[in-house]
């Protein structure tokens, strides 16, 4: 009974609906002012077809999701494919971005390449790209254990030291003879040279400890030392890129000085007055369940506001993430909980299109005479001698034994993500030329690639 009175509802209903619409269609005639002419009926040909259809995949709105799509699946598939050969899945993404830019992709399918990476959209792909950046560097802040550094802050501090110093000043060195005959025209030979010496630098914390959690090395004495190493030296060095960034902004170190009084100032509110605020509001949210929604707003306008913040004095915005990871309250729960509900969007989504970014501006094809090749070559060797060389020394002056202090260097001779991160700085405030920014990205891929094969070597011959 229930069934046949719903059924004779819905007719009734429809059909009261299609008499009221019959009703006002007539009635709404009268209201028109002049009479409308029916336009003539056209089949459209199969040129009007196409174009329509061209017109619709060329909305930037579809190309950029054909670009999401094509970004996302090149990436897993070749982190896939790298693990399986025993290296860290972001080397399979960092090479995926390299594979679908010109180096490619735009060599063998350069009609394909135009079509999904058109120069029109670059400039959304750039700033979704800094998004994702953004939020990979607060992750990464966020994951250094300050308590870990005390433990282990001598040794590491000692290793961090030579770690930084020897490849900084190989780096400048090298700039001496690249400055000349590869570095941008109106760039200063000073801010070239430390620029060189910072990139030489860097060590790539997050991929480095992928690379100890993989081969379980997390509670032993050379993970931890080369991670809080690696630490130590990250810090170290993304504050000296801060200066290196207000210096070449200002244009002179007494210019520069405009910058870099700010950039304390803010520095010493994050470290003295957020952080209390913060730990404040993580001891409030593990009483409160209803608390979680409005405390994820205030941690990310608190990392917003202080990338914004460096943007504006002149010392890059990703500096402000990194700091504004450091000053999360120490609770391993309260940041594990921040990083899960970030990481994934960051990590998934968003930071492919900077790898992707990335390879659309290294053209390998740009490193075509044997003089350029030879100085790819330099730098690379400047590199390893400089970070592996410098880290293993260090250690084994520490105390430690042959084996370990060798693996200390392999692994804190990782770049990576990171390293490109600061290249792409360089790129963009035009420091390096392409040439030189296509030589730099090598050296981060093979430094990198051959973190894993020397710890094998070197476990081989011990």
């Amino acid at each position: 009974m229930k069934r046949t009175t719903s059924v004779l509802l819905y007719g009734l209903s429809f059909l009261g609906l299609m008499a009221v619409t019959w009703w006002v269609f007539n009635a709404g005639k009268t209201l028109e002012a002049f009479p409308i002419e029916a336009l003539p009926a056209t089949t459209p040909s199969q040129n009007q077809l196409s174009q329509t259809v061209m017109a619709a995949l060329k909305h930037p709105l579809a190309n950029f999701i054909l670009q999401l799509i094509l970004i996302i699946v090149a990436s897993q598939v070749c982190a896939r494919l790298f693990k399986k050969i025993g290296q860290p899945a972001v080397m399979g993404e960092i090479v995926a971005g390299i594979l679908l830019g010109p180096s490619l992709m735009g060599s063998v399918l350069p009609g394909f390449s135009a079509f999904v990476f058109p120069v029109a959209s670059l400039g959304n792909l750039q700033m979704l790209s800094q998004v994702g950046l953004i939020l990979f560097m607060f992750v990464i802040g966020m994951e250094l254990d300050m308590n870990m550094l005390k433990k282990r802050a001598g040794t590491a501090m000692f290793i961090s030291y030579f770690s930084i110093i020897i490849p900084f000043a190989l780096g400048i060195t090298l700039s001496y003879f690249l400055y000349r005959q590869y570095a941008p025209a109106n760039i200063s030979f000073y801010a070239f040279a430390l620029f060189m010496g910072i990139a030489m630098s860097i060590t790539a914390f997050p991929v480095l400890a992928r690379i100890i959690r993989e081969r379980n090395l997390t509670d032993t004495k050379v993970g931890v030392t080369a991670i809080t190493a690696a630490a130590v030296g990250d810090v170290a060095a993304w504050c000296m890129l801060a200066v290196i960034i207000a210096l070449v902004k200002a244009g002179s170190i007494n210019d520069s000085l405009y910058t870099l009084i700010p950039a304390v100032v803010y520095i010493a509110v994050m470290l003295l007055l957020v952080r209390p605020l913060l730990k404040r509001l993580a001891t409030n949210s593990n009483n409160s369940t209803t608390m979680k929604r409005s405390v994820m707003a205030v941690i990310f306008v608190v990392l917003l506001l202080s990338a914004y913040c460096c943007e504006v004095i002149g010392i890059h915005a990703l500096f402000g993430a990194f700091l504004a990871g450091i000053v999360m309250p120490d609770e391993w729960n309260f940041r594990k909980a921040l990083i899960d509900k970030i990481e994934d969007v960051a990590l998934v989504l968003l930071l492919p299109l900077f790898f992707v970014f990335t390879g659309l501006r290294t053209e390998i094809g740009l490193l075509n005479t044997s003089s350029l090749w030879i100085c790819s070559g330099w730098i690379i060797l400047a590199a390893v001698a400089g970070k592996f060389g410098g880290s293993a020394l260090a250690a084994r002056i520490a105390g430690e034994s042959t084996k370990d202090s060798l693996t200390i260097g392999a692994l804190i001779n990782t770049r990576g993500l990171v390293e490109l991160v600061v290249l792409n700085i360089g790129y963009d405030l035009h420091i390096l030329s392409p040439q030189v920014f296509t030589m730099m990205v090598s050296m981060a891929l093979v430094t990198t690639f051959m973190t894993n094969p020397i710890i094998n070597l070197i476990n081989r011959c011990f």
